[in-house]
């Protein structure tokens, strides 16, 4: 990438490459550059898509035991702060990184600091990868979807050919290690079908399979016209899954032993509160549940309108995932406490976190229900949504970030932008085909705690580190003004300047401090082998933060020094452009520019 480098005039009235002042090159923008690159069609649905790809599987299966484990009601109280202090005001940022410049992650941050350019190719990445295995639970769950219409559900007894008799409970076995629930047999033997480990792949499961292409299929023709589509089907997918969450409360409430289940969920334990971990813990959820870092929210707020209120967003966002993963604690645990009654068992035996959690004990407890078939359809059905919500985000990183880079090759190809998606989506399945095998769930855990766990930190803080102290706090104020027509306030400065960063930092060396491997259940670790390749999954998208910045210091001219000056100044997308430095005095110079006339970079089209 060649580096322009460019003089600008302070003041909101500076001219483009084309002589038009910024207001009259906004104007243009609205007009032509959203037919051509797509646009929300309505500022609701922008806030809708936000809320689908945040509020996902996460907030189902992981938050509620995660209060539960951290103090109760009690974490709520670092739960809400970590809003407060990283959520609300990170979101806000990477909304105003997206709405200013109109580009995806991997040009916005190359704008915003070239040397950390390779933070946005980071997030791609990322996000490609999860999202190659992330359409398998979407798989799940259109497998236990299909199931439930049945009048006797095949994870409700022990006599079907996939059981273990002499070991099957139809019941949760409780402190009897050497049984099996039902439901556990049917998710192992009968879904997953899986092998002892990962270094027996075994058969394809071509059920699965199947229902892979049809998870697929159903997300192409949800993305396939890009936001112009997605936002009409966000109308159905981000609100129906409150409808089915409050009708299950609703249900459950009214179940024997379900007000104790809550109260396991709810009751403080206000000793927790002096534990680092669990403060450290919720600002994790909170980070990891927004999406900070994947590049969707970036991506999304790129097809905004450039006066869109995105501080009205960002409360609505946060807040709804928020208080969704709060609500989800409610259903899930009054369930728990129903399971925990009839089986005269202690909550502690039957509460767990992830996938075990959604498909294992929920199903469970439909068995014993009224309207079993029914409730199990809706409550799949809501994983489905949830699911694909969160997929569309991001396979639209990778839609987006291919279109501002490489937009007019790729339509000369393709002729049109509905075939690159298909393309991307084709991609994508044909690599997360190893997850559909026998032992496939050993490959996604696999791949999720190198991707979500390890590499994720890592992004996040080289991007706050790009925005909030090499951009700085003042030129992001500046953005925000030019969009919204008033500064941040204090409040938010604060927050970007030292708070957040420090909260980021704190994450990050909690998590390498507590690194541990890969593990599957409680019993499997994984082999060597794995290892090395869960780490080169990770530094897959790592090592695009070192490459990024080894480029942008070779192809800027000067010594090492002035190139690292050049290259932690942001590139401005509305400039009069100006010779480039032919001598080092003239770079010099231009290294220390006059007061009130800040030196910019701007990407070269060569």
């Amino acid at each position: 990438m060649g580096i322009r480098v460019t003089k600008t005039l302070s003041g909101s009235n500076m001219c483009n490459q084309n002589g038009t002042t910024k207001q009259e090159h906004n104007t243009a923008v609205d007009s032509s550059q959203d037919g051509d690159r797509g646009a929300w069609s309505h500022g609701f649905e922008f806030t809708l898509a936000c809320i689908g790809a945040a509020v996902g599987l996460g907030n189902v299966w992981r938050f509620p035991y995660l209060c539960y484990r951290s103090g109760g009601g009690a974490f709520l109280i670092p739960y809400l702060v970590m809003l407060l202090l990283c959520g609300i005001p990170l979101l806000f940022m990477e909304f105003s990184i997206g709405q200013y410049t109109r580009l995806g992650p991997v040009h916005a941050m190359a704008k915003i600091c070239p040397l950390l350019k390779g933070v946005g190719v980071a997030t791609v990445a990322i996000s490609f990868i999860l999202c190659t295995y992330y359409n398998v639970i979407i798989t799940w769950a259109l497998y236990y979807l299909f199931n439930s219409f049945q009048s006797t559900m095949p994870w409700q007894t022990c006599n079907n050919t996939w059981n273990i008799p002499e070991n099957c409970s139809s019941g949760f076995p409780g402190n009897a290690t050497h049984l099996q629930s039902a439901s556990q047999q049917f998710f192992d033997r009968n879904l997953l079908q899986k092998t002892d480990g990962i270094d027996q792949i075994g058969k394809m499961r071509w059920e699965l399979f199947g229902l892979l292409i049809l998870s697929w299929v159903i997300v192409y023709l949800c993305i396939f016209k890009g936001v112009h589509s997605t936002g009409k089907v966000v109308y159905f997918s981000a609100t129906f899954p409150y409808i089915i969450l409050i009708a299950l409360l609703i249900n459950n409430i009214q179940l024997p032993g379900a007000k104790n289940g809550i109260l396991y969920f709810i009751s403080p334990n206000w000793s927790k509160l002096s534990e680092i971990q669990v403060w450290v813990n919720a600002a994790a959820q909170i980070f990891n549940s927004i999406g900070i870092s994947f590049g969707q929210m970036i991506s999304m707020a790129s097809y905004n309108k450039f006066n869109n209120n995105i501080l009205r967003d960002t409360l609505i966002v946060s807040l709804t995932n928020s208080a969704t993963s709060i609500f989800a604690g409610f259903v899930i645990f009054s369930a728990i406490g129903y399971m925990a009654h009839i089986h005269n068992l202690p909550v502690d035996n039957i509460a767990t976190d992830g996938p075990g959690l959604v498909f294992v004990v929920y199903p469970e407890a439909f068995t014993t229900m009224p309207l079993a078939s029914m409730w199990a359809a809706l409550f799949f059905f809501m994983l489905l949504c949830l699911g694909i919500d969160s997929q569309f985000a991001m396979v639209e990183v990778m839609v987006t970030s291919l279109m501002d880079s490489f937009g007019k090759s790729l339509l000369k190809v393709l002729r049109r932008k509905e075939l690159l998606v298909l393309v991307v989506c084709f991609v994508a399945f044909v690599l997360g085909i190893p997850n559909v095998a026998e032992g496939g769930i050993y490959v996604f855990q696999l791949l999720d705690h190198y991707t979500a766990v390890v590499s994720l930190m890592f992004l996040a803080f080289f991007e706050v580190t790009a925005v909030c102290w090499i951009f700085g706090v003042s030129r992001l104020s500046h953005i925000v003004n030019e969009m919204l027509g008033a500064p941040p306030n204090i409040f938010f400065k604060v927050c970007w300047a030292v708070i957040s960063p420090l909260l980021v930092m704190t994450i990050l060396i909690s998590s390498v401090i507590q690194y541990s491997p890969a593990r599957y259940g409680k019993d499997y670790t994984y082999p060597g082998w794995a290892e090395v390749l869960g780490w080169f999954m990770s530094l897959s998208s790592i090592i695009w933060i070192p490459l990024g910045a080894v480029h942008t210091l070779y192809t800027l001219p000067g010594s090492l020094l002035q190139r690292l000056k050049l290259s932690l100044l942001p590139c401005d997308e509305f400039f009069v452009p100006l010779k480039m430095p032919t001598s080092s005095s003239q770079l010099t110079a231009l290294t220390k520019p006059p007061e009130n006339t800040p030196l910019t970079l701007q990407e070269s089209p060569l």
